[in-house]
């Protein structure tokens, strides 16, 4: 094991699945001081079943240097390609990986599903970017046990999803809570769009919890790493869990 850096703080090991800006930075402004991240990318460009399937070699490969470097904690970012898997195919291959690195390591949507059962959420709305994501969203959430009552895509592209305007998904929504009022949490799927500046105001004015991956991972690190610093403007996880 050769490790290439040290921190006052855990060193978290980041496989991006995509090689876009925005959601790793924003990442960054969520984690505690002292909190290291060292990222990976790999390049998925289209968002294609086939792409999905083909990137878990390079998640493990990415992983496997991650490790050699002696990080803390192993995050797999983008549900798709582990969605694919199904929650239990998820789970055995997360743990056949824990074994081989010997490292905690996690996948996305895991993770959002546990960021989801703290905040005590049963009867779910989501929101997505694409069709197909949106039925492996939809399909995923039921098998981890929550009552999807909707599963609403906003259909951009792929590449376009980094686009859609903070105001559009609120927007956005806002029209799928109406719809399912009885819902008690929303889920915001996926990091290529950038929300997190509408997430308190979402939660304020629907008055249910919202979970989503950037803020879900960071809830994570300061529960498994004994770190308690809440943060205001982000959401009910971010503010009152951690």
């Amino acid at each position: 094991m050769s490790q290439v850096f040290s921190n006052w703080r855990p060193v978290i090991g980041l496989v991006k699945p995509t090689m876009r800006p925005g959601s790793l930075e924003e990442l960054v402004r969520t984690l505690p001081d002292g909190v290291g991240v060292l990222p990976l990318h790999q390049h998925i460009e289209e968002g294609r079943e086939d792409e999905f399937e083909a990137a878990l070699e390079a998640y493990e490969r990415a992983a496997a240097i991650l490790a050699e470097q002696g990080v803390d904690f192993i995050h797999l970012s983008g549900t798709p390609p582990f969605m694919i898997l199904g929650r239990e195919g998820e789970k055995k291959l997360i743990a056949r990986w824990k074994r081989k690195f010997a490292i905690e390591t996690s996948a996305a949507p895991e993770l959002d599903a546990a960021a989801l059962r703290a905040l005590g959420v049963t009867k779910l709305i989501g929101v997505t970017y694409s069709e197909f994501q949106n039925e492996l969203s939809r399909n995923y959430m039921n098998e981890a046990g929550f009552d999807v009552l909707a599963m609403e895509p906003m259909k951009a592209s792929f590449a376009g999803a980094s686009h859609l305007s903070p105001h559009s998904v609120y927007a956005h929504i806002r029209k799928t809570f109406l719809a399912h009022p009885e819902a008690d949490g929303i889920y915001i799927q996926g990091n290529a769009w950038r929300v997190l500046s509408v997430i308190e105001m979402v939660e304020r004015d629907f008055g249910v919890p919202v979970a989503h991956a950037n803020c879900a991972l960071t809830w994570r690190i300061q529960k498994m790493f004994r770190i308690n610093e809440p943060r205001e403007g982000l959401g009910r996880l971010m503010r009152e869990l951690p």
